[in-house]
């Protein structure tokens, strides 16, 4: 059941084009048909706009995303998604199945609590420059508890075969594991799941490459 509330504007995204956390909003917001604005949030330039202190009345965590929404301000992104999911119709987000939607949190949080923070930008710029194999390290040993996890829930997708919030984490963070020249072969469910689902229209279009701040040569 949705909440009934009077929506005050489109929501606003502010966020990055390569963050894995902004990425999962935007996604859950594909999948919702939700209509939004972005704000581009450079981590990299300046020292890193998130620092500044405008945007720290934003997020103080200094962490992308952050987004205006309903006329409050929500900072992480399980709290973004469940949010529009219980506020807006459209796309279930969460299953309706008990048993199901406690799966879909438990792989959200394994890799929203477990893997993708050990490479946060601020972790890997404090490692210097063993970062790829922190990286590395970090992400194959969360993929190894994933795997058999996800043998266990999944059917064309995370949990069973509607798209959920797990998938919703999953992308992203199999994006970062390619960049830091993961091997997926050893993780043939990861493999699969994430191939389902970038042939999926809300995937694509929230795809890091397609973003208005996406540096040219990504493109």
């Amino acid at each position: 059941m949705h909440l009934s509330l009077v929506y005050f504007s489109k929501p606003v995204l502010h966020g990055y084009f390569r963050s894995s956390c902004s990425w999962r909003v935007r996604i859950a917001f594909a999948l919702k048909g939700i209509e939004y604005d972005q704000v581009p949030v450079n981590l990299i330039k300046d020292g890193g706009q998130q620092k500044s202190q405008q945007f720290k009345t934003l997020n103080p965590m200094q962490q992308v995303p952050a987004v205006e929404i309903d006329g409050m301000i929500l900072s992480q992104s399980l709290a973004v998604i469940q949010y529009i999911d219980e506020t807006r119709p459209g796309h279930p987000l969460l299953p309706a199945d008990l048993k199901k939607r406690a799966q879909v949190r438990m792989i959200s949080d394994l890799i929203a609590s477990g893997i993708q923070p050990l490479q946060n930008l601020y972790v890997i710029q404090k490692i210097g420059a063993e970062k790829v194999q922190w990286s590395q390290h970090f992400i194959n040993r969360g993929f190894q508890a994933l795997e058999p996890v996800l043998k266990e829930t999944a059917g064309k997708y995370c949990v069973g075969d509607e798209i959920s919030m797990a998938d919703i984490c999953l992308v992203p963070q199999v994006y970062n594991a390619e960049r830091f020249k993961v091997d997926l072969e050893e993780y043939p469910t990861i493999k699969r799941l994430n191939q389902a689902l970038l042939d999926v229209e809300a995937f694509k279009v929230s795809h890091p490459s397609r973003q208005p701040d996406t540096p040219a040569d990504l493109n």
